[in-house]
């Protein structure tokens, strides 16, 4: 297969679809330009700010993108291009786009408030502290993930004699310190445009040519050669403090500038797959289909990695953020609604990001497709390298490109490593808020609380618990957290389809779109959820570890609270139905 022809299909769907199906949502929920949004109405300098459209579209995109886009579809290839990518198409417009947009449309309804006061709106009080609990839940587990993966993408490699291998961590230590240097330029950023009210195209022709500048110093000084344990240590640090900051300081002008990183990323691959295709080397070896059980240690050739199992339901688990992730949803009902200036940038924002990142995934998919052999052989098997090298690689077969390719490689790596960054302290500003909304009632706020709450839901409280809980189960590894965070995100994706269905059924409004996305989507989960439960307990039975009992608890506890609460939203769907059936009578 021509990587050409992959890349034409997916962009001009992904166009197609937003065109066509994101307006017909926005006509059939009744977006409505001239009402007043939260940012306005709730206005507080901290948390509820008025962003320019393109501003918070850095910052929604950035925030949602992270890893997702780029591990899932690299990761689920072992079953072909064609499943991959009929899932990120099918699942981007009519699964995910729909999730994330009904998601921000619900919350700006609801005061900004996250899709667990939805919830209370539709099942009920009980039903909302325990999506709370299974949304908190989940986002330990973003976080502990992605502080595992940058740190991963920081730390030194140290020799047997503790020695550091200063030529092996050279890559790590200049992507650390750019990141470093990149809040710096955020925060000067901020400042300039939103208390010296700078105008917003000359500060961000500077912020990109700021961002040059730091690339070009982390390339040739790079001092801080740490520990993976220790970057855990000065990350969760970082996130304390970004998470209880003013979302104009550093949230909105560093997710803003990351998302230039990331245009760039996805022009330079598009000028690699166009350029490598007129110079006849776009040829993808990747099979079209391998077949339905990942055979990753015998038929395919693997040498490495770990099996995916039956293609059901690990390709639309594995394959969450190009595709579905419920994480979208605690990021457009947490941040994003707290700070929309109009309802009419809430179709661009949510059901706009999210085809740009199915566009990523299927960027990535060629990425795969093109390093295939090596890939297939263990030579190149972690995500992120495998998308930096078969980018950067058919960015080298355009001749003026040629020298550049350990260039463009460094960067798609620390452009990686950025969204990974912005996803870790969006999550654990999530987390707080759903951390707070719990202990207090509707409506309230924390200074307003009484005794041992006050004390709790006091923000940096809030978000020390957080960063305490996730860096300590981040301390783990990523790996070990990976395979149950992916279910339980699609599960809470599913979780959030099934609430914004209830909602705009309540409120009159057509809600079929979500009927049969959510309903597909439990399914999936639940049975991966309980596939995860089977093999901890065989792990059990062979050694009964701390850490397997811990997250065999953790996994019948999802499980639990997301069967409640999909009874609970499928009965209040029922009778809402019956409802319109006796009055339609």
């Amino acid at each position: 297969m021509n990587a050409i022809i992959i890349f034409l299909i997916g962009i001009a769907a992904l166009v197609v679809g937003y065109v066509t199906y994101g307006k017909w949502l926005a006509d059939q929920w009744g977006v409505d330009p001239s009402r007043p949004t939260p940012s306005h109405t709730m206005e507080d300098g901290l948390d509820y700010c008025p962003a320019k459209a393109p501003v918070l579209m850095g910052h929604h995109f950035s925030s949602i993108a992270g890893a997702g886009p780029i591990n899932g579809p690299i990761q689920a290839a072992v079953f072909g291009w064609v499943p991959v990518l009929l899932w990120v198409l099918i699942g981007g417009i009519f699964f995910g786009a729909v999730h994330d947009f009904g998601a921000l449309f619900a919350s700006i309804r609801h005061k900004g408030q996250s899709i667990g006061e939805v919830v209370a709106d539709t099942m009920g009080g009980k039903a909302k502290r325990m999506f709370l609990v299974f949304a908190y839940l989940t986002l330990l587990l973003v976080v502990a993930a992605f502080a595992s993966i940058v740190a991963n993408t920081f730390m030194a490699t140290f020799r047997a004699d503790g020695s550091v291998d200063y030529a092996a961590s050279a890559s790590n230590a200049s992507t650390a310190i750019i990141s470093l240097l990149f809040i710096v330029l955020a925060i000067l950023f901020g400042f300039f445009v939103y208390r010296k009210n700078a105008s917003l195209l000359l500060s961000t022709i500077l912020g990109i040519v700021g961002i040059v500048v730091i690339i070009a110093i982390g390339l040739n000084w790079h001092p801080l050669y740490l520990s993976n344990s220790t970057w855990m240590i000065v990350l969760g640090a970082y996130i304390l403090v970004a998470s209880v900051t003013p979302v104009w300081i550093l949230l909105q002008p560093r997710d803003y500038l990351s998302s230039f990183l990331l245009y760039f990323m996805m022009a330079v691959a598009a000028v690699g797959i166009v350029g490598a295709s007129l110079m006849g080397q776009s040829h993808l070896d990747i099979p079209a289909f391998t077949g339905f059980k990942d055979t990753l240690y015998a038929d395919n050739g693997f040498t490495q990695g770990t099996s995916l199992g039956y293609m059901f339901p690990a390709l639309f688990v594995t394959i969450a953020c190009g595709a579905i992730s419920g994480f979208h949803s605690l990021v457009a009902s947490g941040t994003t609604a707290k700070q929309i200036n109009t309802e009419k940038d809430a179709r661009p924002i949510a059901y706009g990001a999210m085809l740009i990142e199915s566009a990523l995934a299927v960027i990535s998919l060629i990425a795969v497709g093109y390093v295939w052999s090596s890939f297939k052989t263990g030579q190149v098997i972690t995500p992120t390298v495998v998308f930096a090298t078969g980018i950067s690689k058919m960015c080298a077969a355009i001749p003026f490109l040629k020298g550049a390719e350990s260039v463009i490689f460094t960067m798609l790596v620390l452009a990686v490593s950025v969204f990974c960054l912005t996803s870790l302290d969006t999550a654990t500003r999530l987390a707080r808020y759903i951390f707070q909304e719990f202990f207090l009632e509707p409506g309230q706020v924390w200074q307003e609380a009484t005794g041992w709450r006050k004390i709790v839901t006091n923000p940096v409280v809030a978000t020390l618990i957080t960063v305490v809980c996730g860096i300590l189960l981040g301390m783990h590894g990523y790996a070990n957290i990976w395979p149950l965070f992916g279910a339980a995100n699609q599960l809470l994706a599913a979780l959030g389809l099934l609430t914004v269905a209830t909602w705009l059924g309540k409120i009159g409004k057509n809600n079929k779109m979500f009927l049969f996305p959510m309903a597909f989507m439990l399914v999936v989960t639940i049975t991966s959820l309980v596939l995860t439960l089977k093999g901890k307990i065989v792990e059990l039975s062979a050694q009964a570890t701390g850490w397997a009992i811990a997250m065999s608890v953790l996994d019948v506890l999802l499980i639990i609270l997301a069967v409640v609460l999909a009874i609970d939203g499928v009965r209040t769907l029922l009778a809402e139905h019956k409802e319109k059936s006796e009055a339609a009578a």
